[in-house]
């Protein structure tokens, strides 16, 4: 187990809109909550991306921050070689979509960064409103029992590739897509979603699963927090 857990906020200066940022206080609080030392990094536009950060959070933006972040993260490829490494990422909205092979922007096609087999573009309508699903178990999520909720708010489509995973089966909202009732994406150590909340604050198991793989251990193996409060306000929002 590291001394201090190395929390790498990724270009909240330009993927920060809707208070995403919130996932990586969440991940220091539920550390050092279990008396686990834990900072957070953060990393601007102007700055190079280590690869040795223990977990990683990226969050929303609009188009034009999009097509900024996705040149930028191709330019210094550390979350790229963190991701080979396998340590885990978080992605949330206009991050997930930069992570992908392509996404739209201003009508235009856009390369991503390829860490997650998917592409995305322009929905008729936009999604929005709560969402909530069941979990998939895919991959590095497979420990993941308890159902997983957000809020979304977005008009871009996202289509998984052969190599990626739906990280939730959908149970309200729409997800993904208006056709294919999934939500978010799980690759390698990537998961990512829609779910704004922030999604760690709404899904403390997945919160203190990128911990336990930031650790290298086992979600089981993670001491439990009761926090009746925050099962209260979760439990509210599941209804």
């Amino acid at each position: 187990m590291p001394k201090t857990l190395r929390i790498g906020l990724v270009l909240p200066d330009v993927l920060g809109t809707y208070g995403d940022d919130g996932n990586a206080l969440v991940l220091r609080q539920r550390a050092r909550m279990r008396g686990i030392g834990a900072e957070i990094e953060h990393f601007l536009l102007s700055d190079d991306i280590p690869a040795d950060c223990d977990v990683y959070t990226i969050g929303g933006g609009e188009d034009s921050a999009q097509v900024i972040a996705a040149a930028r993260l191709a330019a210094v490829p550390g979350l790229q070689a963190a991701a080979a490494d396998g340590r885990p990422i978080f992605a949330v909205c206009a991050g997930m979509q930069v992570l992908g092979r392509t996404f739209t922007a201003h009508g235009q096609t856009v390369e991503g960064i390829g860490l997650i087999d998917a592409t995305t573009s322009a929905m008729d309508t936009r999604a929005i409103g709560e969402v909530s699903s069941l979990p998939t178990r895919a991959g590095i999520t497979s420990e993941l029992t308890e159902p997983l909720t957000g809020f979304e708010n977005h008009l871009g489509g996202t289509v998984l590739g052969p190599e990626a995973h739906a990280l939730g089966k959908v149970s309200h909202g729409v997800g993904n897509t208006s056709e294919a009732s999934v939500e978010g994406v799980v690759q390698g150590s990537v998961v990512a979603t829609y779910m704004h909340g922030p999604a760690l604050a709404r899904n403390p198991q997945l919160a203190d699963l990128l911990l336990a793989n930031a650790l290298d251990m086992r979600l089981e193996d993670l001491e439990p927090l009761e926090l009746t409060l925050i099962d209260r306000l979760r439990m509210e929002r599941l209804r």
